[in-house]
């Protein structure tokens, strides 16, 4: 797909959130439009309330009424949703989905294009640039915010701790 997908809130009768993701991931599977409609979410957050003397955890949905999907919107993938029992449409003006910013999808707590690295804090790794290109280090920290890995690598007779770029190293094999 050339267009990237986004995140859409689709509005919902009131109590029908979770039978609405369910009935869209059916629809999903069975017309495998896995590639157009990539996740469907019912954002919860876990509560304690107090009944009779005991607290009790409960799980509230955080947006009543509504669904968060991360989707390529094509007319497909509109129709799609758009049909589901339950969904009364989309948020935007008239029937024109709107897609979240990335600013609103993090204050949701739904990630903001997930990073992932094909190593681990311990693992060996081989330092493909800078001065150190070559060199085969341990990794001591990972931090994927600011796109940096700390590995110890031996130089000048003992081993140093450095910062790198997340894409400067790889899996040591």
């Amino acid at each position: 797909m050339a267009e990237a997908a986004k995140w859409y809130v689709v509005h919902t009768y009131s109590g029908y959130e979770n039978k609405v993701a369910e009935n869209i991931k059916k629809v999903v599977e069975n017309r495998n439009l896995k590639d157009l409609i990539q996740e469907v979410s019912v954002p919860v957050e876990e509560d304690e309330e107090i009944v009779n003397g005991k607290v009790k955890k409960v799980e509230r949905k955080v947006f009543p009424g509504y669904v968060i999907i991360k989707m390529v919107l094509t007319d497909d993938s509109w129709y799609v949703v758009r049909n589901i029992r339950g969904v009364t449409g989309f948020v935007g003006p008239g029937s024109d989905p709107v897609p979240l910013t990335d600013e609103e999808v993090k204050k949701m707590g739904m990630e903001v294009g997930k990073k992932s690295v094909g190593y681990a804090v311990g693992d060996h790794v081989k330092i493909l640039s800078g001065s150190l290109v070559g060199s085969v280090g341990v990794v001591h920290n990972i931090d994927l915010e600011n796109n940096i890995v700390t590995v110890s690598a031996h130089m000048l007779g003992r081993d140093t701790n450095i910062e790198i770029g997340l894409d400067q190293v790889a899996l040591f094999e």
